[in-house]
């Protein structure tokens, strides 16, 4: 499997990391860390320097609960900074993390290379029509609601069915539109319960009848901490225990917060195989 990024070709048969660059004061783990130029191109450095392929740029939080802003609010916060991390780093390879159209297509237009969509296209039905347009790899996750409300939306006849059924209509929707570069993504703590996230997580290789790569978004999660009775703060080895079993179910990128932990899983597995 490959992903062409700015004229990169990728090959995913040797799995990559993503690493998270919030811009949210209210991010569940890093909130407010790196809202000033500085601490972000200091993060950036340190994630590219350990191993990141991609760096996930996000200034809507999505954690579970969180508040809706504006879209002028989230364009004032992230298109800065992609102006500067292209700068400073001419041959990063950004995703954009957002589910608005107007965001996607101006950060694209900056030199972003690839889109991380939580709603797959049905919060924002120009989204397909931006990645269409400007040709780019697209990230489509399974939620069901908005961030407000999706853990009010957690039942399912067959969780596994209901997820593989979700992509391949949004697959299918993508396709029609020349869309080809597509990852998909679970939605680990998205709509659904902590029992739920295990189940998905001890199946996930199912998904692999889709053919197409898998992005596992496991880092530092409730799912995590609640389980170990601590706190974000304190669920890196959690965090890593999980992403060693997501590479062994057929996860092709890994999305953290600590990358230089997600390399040794990546390098630890390689040789297991």
């Amino acid at each position: 499997m490959t992903l062409n990024c700015n004229g990169k070709l990728l090959d995913l048969s040797t799995p990559k990391i993503m690493g998270i660059l919030n811009l949210t004061p209210d991010s569940f783990f890093d909130g407010g860390q790196y809202q000033d130029e500085k601490s972000a191109l200091f993060q950036v450095e340190k994630m590219l320097t350990e191993g990141a392929t991609f760096i996930d740029v996000g200034a809507y939080s999505s954690r579970p609960g969180a508040s809706a802003i504006s879209e002028a609010i989230e364009l004032s916060r992230i298109v800065p900074m992609v102006k500067v991390l292209i700068k400073e780093f001419p041959q990063i390879i950004l995703s954009i993390d957002t589910f608005r159209s107007r965001v996607a297509d101006a950060c694209l237009q900056e030199g972003a290379a690839l889109i991380n969509d939580i709603s797959a296209g049905i919060q924002d039905d120009d989204m397909f029509l931006v990645v269409a347009k400007r040709n780019v790899p697209y990230i489509m996750m399974h939620m069901r609601g908005t961030p407000k409300n999706m853990q009010q939306n957690t039942e399912y006849k067959d969780l596994l069915i209901d997820v593989l059924y979700y992509f391949s209509e949004r697959v299918a929707k993508a396709r029609e539109l020349q869309i080809n570069d597509i990852i998909i993504d679970p939605g680990f703590g998205f709509s659904k319960t902590l029992e739920q996230n295990y189940e998905l997580l001890q199946k996930m290789e199912l998904l692999q009848s889709l053919e197409l790569p898998i992005l596992a978004g496991l880092s530092r999660k409730s799912m995590i901490y609640k389980v170990l009775e601590n706190t974000a703060q304190e669920a890196l080895n959690g965090t890593t225990a999980l992403n060693m079993l997501a590479l062994q179910k057929g996860a092709n990128i890994l999305r953290v917060h600590d990358v230089a932990e997600a390399m040794q899983c990546v390098k630890l597995n390689d040789h297991l195989l």
